[in-house]
């Protein structure tokens, strides 16, 4: 198959995705203008884990302590402790004071401010870069009942920078601003007499002390209660698989006909031939090429099926 032939049917492949992928709203991330990005399959990365669980649960058993007590002497009460009240009144004295009457005050008179017309360039709409269908996807050729059972679909999408868009407005701007003339008129104060408390009324008690007989009592010193013994828990040791990542479909970066040269083909080629993966060196991106570069993916545990950028940098090489 040659390689028009490859880019051919990655097209058509790209377009069904396109549409899949509008329908799901589902884009790359973003980057810049010029890179491409395709859906592949990650492999699942699978990890054994030790664990330690349960062989016979914690149980409890339950130990009942009688109550204790003790023989002491302890103060009653015979007679409650009483008060007697006094009151003393409150003492006065007559002062002076100043009183605001009218407070101080601005009288404001207000200058208009001055304007004048200019005219300006204002930005409408911002510079801006999106996703829009690419093409020339290096890699294995896919329709459009792939990506409903959940494999790489092919699609190509290349971010591209649309330019600002301006608009000539006219527009009023400050010469002088707006200013006020002020005076202040005093405030006016009135003296007045009253009457302020020197000292507060008192209320003054006088407590008659309680009077208290010794009697032998028993005391509780610790109540009857139930003691729970804990006995532990057993455990044994297992191994667990573990998916820890990979097993989905997932945006990568790619290289195809929008930020490829046969150059950077026949780069790739080489370094899968020197990794012991022999295919022809032509710069032509064929079936024998892509056979070793599938080869090469399972081996390294990377996406199968598309010329990815971490597939090129794991033979050594730079995407540009």
């Amino acid at each position: 198959m040659s390689k028009k032939t490859l880019i051919a049917s990655v097209a058509v492949a790209t377009l069904v995705g396109a549409a899949s992928a509008a329908e799901s709203s589902d884009y790359p991330p973003a980057s810049d203008p010029g890179t491409c990005y395709a859906r592949v399959l990650i492999p699942e990365q699978i990890n054994v884990q030790t664990e330690q669980v349960v062989d016979r649960p914690e149980s409890t058993e339950i130990k009942l302590v009688p109550a204790t007590y003790e023989t002491v002497t302890e103060q009653v009460l015979v007679k409650e402790e009483t008060k007697n009240i006094r009151v003393i009144p409150a003492t006065y004295e007559t002062v002076t004071e100043q009183v605001l009457v009218a407070p101080e005050r601005i009288e404001t008179t207000v200058v208009p401010a001055e304007y004048e017309t200019y005219t300006e360039q204002v930005l409408i709409r911002e510079a801006y870069t999106t996703w829009k269908p690419g093409n020339g996807l290096y890699g294995r050729a896919t329709d459009a009942s792939a990506s409903s059972n959940g494999v790489s679909t092919g699609e190509l999408l290349c971010r591209v920078e649309v330019p600002a868009e301006y608009e000539t407005v006219t527009r009023t701007r400050l010469l002088s601003p707006e200013r006020t003339e002020t005076r202040t008129i005093p405030a006016t104060y009135e003296t007045v007499t009253k009457e302020v408390v020197v000292e507060e009324a008192q209320v003054v008690e006088e407590i008659v002390p309680a009077v208290y007989n010794t009697v032998t009592v028993e005391k509780l010193v610790t109540p009857a209660s139930e003691e729970t013994l804990v006995v532990p828990a057993t455990y044994k040791t297992i191994d667990k698989r573990v998916v820890s990542g990979g097993g989905a479909l997932e945006w990568r970066e790619v290289l195809c006909d929008t930020n490829a040269t046969s150059s950077k083909i026949r780069s790739v080629q080489q370094a899968l031939s020197d990794a012991g993966y022999s295919n022809p060196v032509d710069g032509e991106f064929g079936p024998a090429t892509l056979t070793a570069m599938e080869s090469y993916q399972r081996s390294n545990n990377l996406p199968v099926g598309y010329l990815t950028i971490s597939t090129v940098e794991s033979l050594g090489l730079t995407k540009n």
